[in-house]
């Protein structure tokens, strides 16, 4: 008899509203600890598929892998940036849609010849002004041919006029290009410094650079590596000034 009360009286309490609330919150935490599990596993893909897409895009030699940019969400890659060829843009969303755990490629790559369009502009300018120095010089040797002195040095000044203007636009768009060229070789030299060294996440920083300013753009996993990215930047051949605009990941 007293077993069987004992045996009644549990059975009272694992049916009680208590118990069973217990139950619930028990398995409320245990389904949030799994989706919170699931979610960190799911950053955990996209940080390695991006990194593994950015080591692919490097190696390749037909890929200018250090100007493309690689973001990862849910396993749909997004490649961004400039390249130089068709070629090259096939080549590297191939790279992308072979790579494991890639879902799917978004491109927007933009199809640009670095240089083409510096040289083109100077081009075009040099052309223009040797035309209008030419139609000045024409005009000036007519004037000169049926006029008098006067008219001799009015066409003489305006063919100098006009070859100073075709020199100084020359001198200046060459200057652009030069420029333009000097900002592309310090990104490429300060985005090698960043993969090389062993302390800083280099795949995940990154470069721009603009009048040889170099902006540091990305997520690191501590000040000391922030601090590393940015005394690998400062100390780069060219390199005037460094914005910072990375964040020490919590």
């Amino acid at each position: 008899m007293k077993l069987n009360v004992a045996i009644c009286g549990l059975a009272v309490v694992l049916m009680s509203p208590a118990a069973t609330s217990a139950q619930s919150a028990t398995q409320d935490v245990k389904d949030k600890t799994a989706a919170a599990a699931q979610k960190t596993a799911q950053v955990a893909t996209d940080a390695e598929i991006t990194s593994a897409v950015k080591t692919k895009l490097l190696a390749d030699t037909t890929v200018g892998g250090l100007k493309i940019d690689v973001d990862t969400k849910n396993g749909v890659v997004t490649l961004t940036g400039p390249v130089h060829s068709a070629v090259e843009k096939d080549q590297a969303v191939s790279l992308a849609k072979g790579t494991s755990g890639v879902k799917r490629v978004v491109s927007k790559l933009k199809i640009e010849t670095e240089g083409t369009a510096g040289h083109k502009d100077i081009g075009d300018k040099t052309k223009d002004t040797a035309e209008k120095a030419g139609k000045a010089t024409k005009e000036g040797a007519e004037k000169a041919g049926k006029a008098t002195k006067e008219g001799a040095e009015k066409a003489g000044k305006a063919t100098k006029e006009g070859a100073e203007k075709a020199g100084k636009a020359t001198k200046d768009a060459a200057g652009k290009t030069e420029d333009v060229v000097a900002d592309a070789a310090v990104t490429s030299a300060v985005k090698t410094k960043l993969l090389a060294d062993t302390k800083v996440g280099g795949l995940k920083i990154d470069v721009d650079t603009k009048d040889n300013v170099v902006t540091l753009t990305g997520t690191v996993s501590s000040v000391e590596e922030k601090n590393e990215a940015l005394r690998l930047a400062k100390n780069t051949t060219g390199v005037k000034r460094v914005v910072d605009k990375l964040t020490v990941k919590q």
